[in-house]
């Protein structure tokens, strides 16, 4: 017998265009949410037209979008607000990333909302968050990686702060969007009146979480944790070693056991085994020492070589990957990590798998990234009941 979805049953309005609020309704959509995904009747979400294109769309596209349909409705008139209105009676969760007021200008905020339906789970992910003296800035991920203290840490300490490669802030909020989205379900769940309630996403906020210790450091000790390369504050061995094919390798020995089984695999059981390098703190004070006497050996073997000998000794060790590599990888391809899709003109594509993997209700790949309002007959006829007539008539007028 086939086990339901997690998420089977309920049904999720994502009005959010770009990276966070979609990024969430995709991973709400692959366990099982029924996700009806919003957009402007003559452009559709900006991310239709980003990156790399394939036939006039974005691939990127076709991941983000996944298992969503997709309506249009022009919610900046007043008939098109109307139809949020009715669709929000009938759905549990309204996810949006707008501007903050926005959608109060078009009566469409949390308090409108409520009036038709007092369960209403409206998760918000915004820049700055619905309160405070930021809260009407416009905020995008790449400022809330730099205010949130992410771009401060990452590079070089002689360079500039750089970017990470992807779009991390916005992912970041993405997932807490999820997870307040699942708590705030649960929540309604155990409520006998079954009342709703605000989930409110900032992206700074959802940086600035990923900061590990480092507030209580400066609070406490006055310290600023500084770029340091590919290097780990504090901790060693955690670095980036070149090999002898110049290739280079990542190592993780910031364990105890695990220093004394990397030494003992480099040749250098004295190191291994002095008292000196016992513990972090030892290794920590004396990391360069520690990280030019592995560097000196890595540079006598290939990659490969290097790999096989500390997997034996199974120490923590890695290539650095690119796309290709990945592709390549039988790990990635024994876990489904790379699952191959058809797109809308027959082309087969790979896209990434699902996280996370569930043993019973896994997650599921129905469909790629719809066309613009590919849903709109079923939605306004099926689930909203709406007449043909009536279904044409806000199509002749362009609200939908």
């Amino acid at each position: 017998m086939t086990k339901k979805k997690p998420l089977e049953g309920i049904t999720i309005l994502e009005l959010g265009n770009l990276v966070a609020a979609p990024f969430a309704g995709k991973i709400l959509s692959e366990f099982g949410a029924e996700v009806i995904k919003v957009e402007e009747p003559a452009k559709g979400d900006p991310l239709r037209n980003w990156r790399v294109m394939h036939n006039d769309m974005s691939v990127w596209w076709y991941v983000q979008s996944r298992n969503k349909k997709s309506i249009t409705v022009n919610m900046r008139e007043p008939e098109g607000q109307a139809i949020i209105k009715q669709l929000a009676e009938k759905v549990d969760v309204v996810l949006e990333n707008f501007k903050p007021g926005t959608l109060e200008r078009w009566g469409l905020g949390l308090e409108d909302l409520k009036k038709v339906n007092p369960s209403i789970i409206m998760t918000r992910v915004s820049g700055y968050g619905q309160t405070g003296p930021y809260k009407e800035k416009p905020g995008f991920g790449s400022v809330a990686e730099a205010i949130g203290g992410l771009r401060y840490l990452t590079g070089y300490p002689e360079l500039p702060p750089v970017r990470v490669g992807i779009a991390i802030g916005d992912l970041v909020a993405g997932l807490y969007a999820v997870i307040g989205t699942l708590l705030a379900l649960r929540a309604r769940e155990q409520d006998p009146e079954k009342e709703g309630q605000l989930v409110d996403v900032a992206l700074y906020e959802s940086v600035f979480s990923l900061l590990e210790g480092i507030l209580p450091e400066y609070d406490l000790t006055g310290v600023v944790r500084e770029r340091t390369g590919s290097t780990l504050p504090g901790i060693a061995p955690s670095n980036t070693y070149e090999c002898a094919d110049e290739k280079h390798v990542v190592i993780g020995g910031n364990g105890d056991k695990i220093f004394q089984r990397l030494m003992t695999a480099a040749g250098h059981k004295d190191i291994a085994h002095d008292p000196l390098y016992s513990t972090n703190q030892g290794r920590a004070d004396n990391a360069e020492f520690i990280d030019g006497t592995i560097e000196s050996w890595t540079k006598q073997h290939t990659l490969k070589d290097v790999q096989r000998m500390l997997d034996d000794a199974s120490v923590p060790v890695g290539p650095i990957y690119g796309i290709k590599e990945i592709v390549e990888d039988e790990h990635y391809k024994a876990r489904g990590m790379l699952q191959e899709i058809t797109l809308p003109d027959g082309t087969k594509t790979l896209v990434p798998g699902i996280v996370p993997k569930l043993s019973e209700t896994p997650g599921e790949i129905k469909w790629s990234g719809p066309s613009l309002g590919e849903h709109n007959q079923e939605i306004y006829t099926e689930f909203m009941n709406f007449s043909f007539e009536e279904f044409k008539e806000l199509k002749d007028k362009g609200v939908i």
